[in-house]
């Protein structure tokens, strides 16, 4: 089951919000090239959303190269999806532009100095790396140990 979190006082468009987490579900592997998605009725009934803000996610999507739809057949994770996420970096900034937006605008109503949204970004994006160089570790210690034996 596809499992999208939709915020109605965001400040970010729902068909927006669809894309980015779609994106991320892929770019992290719990989406893969080739599964079926719900359908856009389905996954409108789930979030309680109109069909067509959902119908524009994935039009948006497929013509990204990210999702293919076979008409009458469903809608899939296109296949080099993971790959075909190495967008120009302007086309990072433009996605995330809104979700900084609302950050931003969160941490000056919580007045928060901008030193302290820095320092929690550095600390997130830190705990992010963190699975990555805990597996990257053990896959060295590993190699080395093979090495003695």
């Amino acid at each position: 089951m596809l499992a999208l979190h939709i915020s109605a006082s965001s400040g970010v468009p729902v068909y927006l919000q669809i894309e980015q987490q779609l994106q991320q579900s892929i770019a992290s592997g719990l989406l893969r090239p080739g599964e079926l998605l719900p359908s856009t009725r389905r996954t409108a009934a789930e979030l309680r959303i109109n069909p067509n803000t959902v119908a524009r996610a994935f039009q948006n999507l497929e013509r990204e190269g990210i999702l293919r739809t076979v008409p009458g057949g469903g809608t899939y994770i296109a296949e080099g999806a993971q790959s075909g996420m190495g967008l120009l970096k302007t086309e990072k900034i433009r996605r995330l532009r809104p979700l900084a937006t609302q950050f931003a605008v969160e941490a000056s109503q919580l007045r928060l100095s901008a030193e302290d949204l820095h320092k929690l970004l550095d600390s997130v994006l830190l705990d992010l790396e963190k699975p990555h160089r805990v597996h990257k570790n053990a896959v060295n210690r590993k190699t080395h140990e093979g090495d003695h034996e």
